[in-house]
């Protein structure tokens, strides 16, 4: 990390010192109970070093494998199951913080999150959204499964929120674990507008089922009397537990969320129950108001033109990053043209280089999103601070993540997500907790998929459905095991539907499944088009080698593993790959490292 970064500011600094965390304080039953239970804790503490200077009878990995597979617990990793004997008895709080299209190198205007969870907490970076969109993100966060499984594949109908079963989500699970449940912000596309698929009926008043607490930003139906909406900054109205508020007008949004989860945050401390709560910010997103200084729409040389969106932001923030700034975040640092030749990639890629009238507009929206990331930034600082006063923080695990990354110029994309190249795929993802203050970095994957079953298992609670995902809670606290099992990226819209002998089912929605590895991106499109990138050798994807005979082994054995799991469910998604794809701890940090190292000789920069 540089030694300046343009988001650092003396004056941004917290202005009161948290106070001591006590923790919650004990009544006197408790304390009796804590004398009943010190002597069962002292055998228990004597049996494990028994068990530690005798590993013979510890199960193997198979063994726990097949018993947590036989209790149900089969999202769980069986390394996962043996921890040390040190580890807290009393369940974590759980806070998310989700952006909305946030690209990694956003991180750099995020000063506290850099510091806070960052430099004293625990940073994955190898993290993906497997399907690089609003909606189908969220619905796989909140079930822990591929969107395949949970079939919410666009954000407009037919899909949407109006396709999402939310009847069992991460909410329920936790809730039955004994936690208070917490909601703010964003769900997904169209709720307050679409019907719910559980009810039938209209969503405006609709609380999903398992949340204790339920603050959602409502998308304007148009005839319910409401104004603003989810993607208007200054005017959001809310569902708070099945009452319409409609009186924020003139208030931004990201200040209004903040709010309500610090409100959250003090209500919560009044229980004896820990909670999960869940920050949906729509920051950087774009939305409106319309500002003097949006640039607008800007012609392709080809004649085409070119929406370049971004988000609304207060008067105090604005021009910020100006003097940092000088180009789009996915411009070459060189200032050449964003890929010197598209040939080798597939047909929707073959366009135009950027204009300088775009490179000015990309310029533009750059530095409006850090403005908004920002703001976003100060909540969690404030979040932070509420924490730490209200006693929690030192038995709470903080997250902050995105739904999915962002195309900012890369591959002559000008601004979107979607597809699986890195830009649009990668997202932040840091943590921090009781045990993990040391600013380490981890170099296995973190998918949206994972999260959820990481969540799960730090609090001790089953998942809702079928899951998909491996939990990292152990790689979170305690170092790398391994990248031993793919990403399975996947989209629609992401190319023609036409099959002519494709491997995708005719009935199969999506147009574009992948894979990604430690080293290797592949995506087959159902066109029969594809893509094929080493990372080690070529990080910002720039030379396609899906037909390259070189790459011919490779691309036989990506193509065996892309069959395996394009269509996977629960365990079948968990099966470790075969060697070399699969990579120790110590090749996938190198790999990783390389990785950074050549985006970064690209577009430059540091966080």
């Amino acid at each position: 990390m540089p030694a300046e970064n343009p988001a650092e500011n003396p004056a941004d600094k917290p202005a009161e010192k948290a106070a001591p965390n006590p923790g919650r304080p004990q009544s006197p039953a408790g304390a009796r109970s804590l004398l009943v239970l010190l002597p069962l804790v002292l055998v228990a503490s004597v049996l494990t070093l028994l068990t530690a200077a005798h590993p013979a009878q510890s199960r193997t990995d198979a063994e726990a494998t097949a018993a947590a597979t036989t209790s149900g617990d089969a999202y769980r990793d069986a390394r996962q199951d043996r921890r040390p004997a040190e580890q807290p008895i009393r369940r974590p709080n759980v806070v998310l913080v989700m952006a909305d299209d946030m690209r990694v190198d956003d991180l750099r205007y995020a000063p506290t999150v850099r510091k806070v969870l960052g430099e004293n907490g625990v940073t994955f970076d190898n993290a993906f959204s497997p399907f690089p969109l609003c909606c189908p993100a969220r619905a796989s966060f909140l079930t822990g499964r591929y969107a395949h499984n949970h079939h919410v594949y666009w954000h407009e109908r037919p899909y949407g929120f109006g396709a999402f079963d939310d009847s069992h989500t991460i909410a329920g699970s936790l809730r039955a674990a004994g936690y208070r449940t917490g909601f703010v912000g964003k769900y997904l596309n169209g709720y307050g507008v679409m019907r719910a698929k559980v009810t039938g009926r209209a969503s405006l008043r609709y609380v999903p089922a398992g949340w204790s607490d339920w603050y959602g930003a409502l998308e304007n139906p148009g005839d319910a009397g409401i104004h603003g909406s989810t993607y208007n900054y200054f005017d959001t109205p809310y569902n708070i537990n099945g009452k319409i508020k409609n009186s924020y007008r003139g208030q931004y949004q990201t200040d209004v969320v903040g709010r309500f989860g610090r409100q959250l945050v003090r209500r919560y401390h009044r229980s004896t129950n820990p909670f999960f709560l869940y920050l949906s910010f729509v920051a950087p997103h774009h939305g409106g108001p319309r500002e003097g200084d949006d640039p607008g729409s800007v012609r392709r040389n080809d004649g085409k033109l070119v929406k370049f969106q971004t988000p609304a932001r207060p008067s105090w923030v604005k021009g910020r990053f100006d003097r940092a700034i000088k180009r789009g975040a996915g411009m070459p640092k060189d200032g050449g043209p964003a890929e010197a030749s598209v040939s080798d990639k597939p047909g929707r890629f073959k366009r135009p280089d950027l204009n300088d009238a775009e490179r000015r507009a990309l310029r533009e929206v750059t530095r409006q999103r850090a403005e908004a990331v920002f703001v976003l930034d100060r909540q969690v600082k404030k979040l932070v601070a509420t924490l730490k006063k209200s006693g929690e923080w030192n038995n709470t695990v903080l997250m902050f993540t995105s739904d999915n990354g962002y195309y900012l110029g890369e591959h002559r994309i000008r601004t979107g997500k979607v597809m699986a190249h890195e830009p649009s795929l990668r997202v932040p993802f840091l943590a921090t907790g009781p045990g993990m203050r040391d600013g380490s970095h981890r170099s296995d994957p973190m998918s949206t998929v994972d999260l959820t079953a990481t969540i799960l298992d730090a609090a001790g609670a089953r998942p809702p459905q079928t899951p998909d995902g491996i939990s990292r809670w152990r790689t979170m606290r305690y170092g790398d095991a391994g990248w031993d099992v793919p990403v399975v990226t996947e989209a629609i819209h992401s190319g023609p539907r036409k099959r002519r002998g494709s491997a995708f089912a005719a009935s199969d929605a999506r147009t574009t499944i992948g894979l990604r590895t430690a080293q290797y991106s592949y995506t087959r499109y159902r066109s029969r088009a594809g893509e094929l990138y080493d990372l080690a050798r070529d990080p910002n994807q720039l030379t396609n080698r899906y037909r390259d005979p070189a790459y011919r082994k490779v691309r036989r054995d990506l193509d065996r593993i892309w069959r395996r799991y394009k269509d996977c469910r629960g365990a079948a998604c968990r099966v470790p790959m075969p060697a070399p794809y699969a990579v120790t701890p110590t090749r996938a940090a190198s790999l990783t490292a390389t990785y950074w190292r050549g985006v970064r000789k690209e577009y430059g920069g540091g966080w």
